[in-house]
């Protein structure tokens, strides 16, 4: 397993290590230790999993306060593209956008530490994502940013037409609201 550094610190790429024979494949998709080893220290107590269909855009989540979450975020099967959004009000990269694709082939995860908004967009036929959550989910603590924010500039790589975005998430707020709303 390698863990790579993104250009936004505490936000982490894992590799795994594959190991092919006839039969198919084996990976390591989390290690504790290898995570520790890398002074990565997260308990993660639940494990999500969704699919959704093409087109479909879910974010951008977070939740709140001493409910925050870290997330661990892999595809099973289908194609992503998975985005965070740096929310940690005294980080140099506040506001700053990452965005990788996941997908079932190249086995990439995607580390997303508390403090950020997190969302992603289906852009196989259908797509089973997992993830890790190092906190309880808590609806009165949860968060969002406007999925198309002109600010961001996300590019979720779904033409306007086929975007399915549920109606809550079509009310969250921009970032320049979200911040206004702190102060």
């Amino acid at each position: 397993m390698n863990l790579i550094k993104t250009e936004i610190p505490d936000l982490f790429i894992v590799e795994p290590k594959l190991f092919f024979d006839e039969r198919g494949y084996f990976f390591e998709s989390y290690s504790q230790t290898k995570f520790s080893d890398n002074n990565l220290i997260y308990n993660f107590i639940q494990d999500n999993q969704a699919k959704s269909q093409y087109g479909v855009i879910r974010g951008l989540h977070f939740q709140k306060g001493e409910y925050a979450q870290a997330k661990l975020v892999r595809v099973l099967s289908g194609r992503i593209k998975d985005v965070a959004v740096d929310l940690r009000p005294n980080s140099a990269t506040f506001g700053k956008v990452f965005s990788i694709e996941l997908n079932d082939e190249n086995n990439l995860q995607l580390l997303i530490p508390r403090g950020f908004a997190h969302g992603y967009s289906v852009l196989s036929a259908s797509a089973i994502i997992e993830y890790k959550c190092d906190n309880i989910y808590m609806p009165t603590a949860d968060g969002g940013i406007l999925f198309n924010d002109k600010d961001l500039s996300i590019d979720w790589q779904i033409p306007f037409e086929r975007q399915i975005v549920s109606l809550k998430d079509k009310k969250n707020p921009t970032l320049a609201e979200f911040i206004a709303l702190k102060n």
